[in-house]
């Protein structure tokens, strides 16, 4: 069994910083991939980017030159950092991982409960 628990969510206004935080625990051999979604109120949950193991990384159009995603293998960590956020942005954000774990039977993809992104005036 995995959990992931993201944190960092909070209310800022327009062109300001969050940085998001996704922290694995369990009985975790490798993390493979990790990836943050959003999803606002009535719209479909979409894919904001994504890093790999070996930190190969992918961005949503609408978001690259603004966000960078990272993580730190050593603490099974993944993070977002939000420059210049714009009301659009406001969404729950959830962190997802692709985990292969000690028992084989656990490996699989993993979500995060969400935390809630709020950009206004």
């Amino acid at each position: 069994q995995v959990q992931l628990v993201e944190s960092g969510g909070g209310l800022v206004q327009p062109g300001g910083s969050l940085r998001l935080s996704c922290a694995a625990s369990g009985s975790i051999f490798n993390i493979a991939a990790m990836g943050w979604y959003r999803q606002a109120p009535g719209k479909q949950r979409e894919l904001v980017a994504t890093i790999t193991d070996i930190g190969g990384t992918n961005y949503a159009d609408s978001v690259k030159g603004r966000f960078t995603i990272s993580r730190d293998n050593g603490k099974n960590t993944g993070y977002l950092q939000m420059n210049s956020l714009k009301p659009e942005d406001t969404a729950v954000y959830y962190c997802k991982a692709d985990v292969e774990t000690m028992a084989f039977t656990d490996s699989g993809t993993y979500w995060g409960q969400g935390t809630q992104v709020t950009v206004s005036s």
